[in-house]
């Protein structure tokens, strides 16, 4: 199993603090049945800066010492970049880091409370130069939760989506837990990752996910979801059916 975002570096945002917590969280992943992870620090946050050299270090130590002590866990390059009006001069200043490296895929979160009028835009420039922008859970975002047709227009445009894993179990609430599903259902939705910050609150929850996906949408719809963390690995092309729209509250006027 991949986990294709996920907090354990130490001592660099939210997530891991010491080196003893990400060897925790190393082996509550192997239980999971996890064996990559993709280290996704925050980046370009009020709080936290962690470009693109000092997390290829800071990957490689903990690779080292999950070697050592015979942790059967390989952790890859990553970032988790908050949405913002100066993603494009990170670009060019080589701050940003996509998924391994590699594959052109790139995490972007979006704030939790509002939607910037900027947010088309910056996808859309990020494509241009050659990256496939990921939203990062965008079913725990209050506006999308409301104007979920922001999140087609994001998908036809051709943004990827990643849902949590915690959601699907309803750790982080209702109307998480329902949008997540309908992302889902309506083909808004393309990857589960955990965002796991620890193994007390915010753990993984990547089996309990996919158990949960299984008995509700069946075996076929787990193994493309799966199947998906794969491909951005490897930088090829994710499977999308066409997204489909989800019905609306309420209109915040951004398209």
């Amino acid at each position: 199993m991949i986990d294709l975002h996920c907090h354990i570096l130490p001592g660099v945002d939210d997530g891991a603090q010491t080196l003893e917590d990400s060897i925790e969280m190393a082996k509550e992943a192997v239980k999971e049945g996890i064996e990559t992870i993709v280290a996704t620090p925050q980046h370009m946050t009020s709080n936290f800066h962690n470009a693109n050299h000092s997390i290829i270090s800071k990957v490689k130590d903990l690779n080292r010492e999950l070697k050592a002590q015979g942790i059967p866990l390989e952790v890859l390059y990553g970032q988790e970049v908050r949405m913002n009006s100066e993603i494009m001069s990170a670009l060019e200043a080589e701050e940003l880091l996509s998924v391994n490296h590699k594959s052109k895929y790139i995490f972007i979160e979006l704030p939790y409370n509002m939607m910037p009028n900027y947010a088309k835009n910056v996808l859309y420039e990020l494509q241009l130069a050659g990256y496939k922008p990921i939203l990062a859970h965008p079913e725990r975002n209050k506006v999308i939760q409301e104007q979920p047709d922001l999140l087609y227009h994001f998908v036809r445009n051709g943004a990827i989506t990643q849902v949590t894993a915690g959601s699907i179990v309803g750790k982080y609430g209702r109307p998480a837990q329902k949008l997540a599903f309908n992302m889902i259902e309506h083909n808004l939705a393309h990857v589960i990752a955990s965002d796991a910050r620890d193994t007390k609150k915010k753990k993984f929850y990547m089996k309990a996910a996919y158990d949960k996906m299984q008995k509700k949408y069946g075996a076929d719809t787990v193994y493309q979801f799966m199947e998906n963390a794969h491909v951005i690995l490897d930088g090829e092309m994710v499977y999308t059916d066409p997204p489909e729209r989800m019905k609306a509250k309420k209109g915040i006027g951004i398209f």
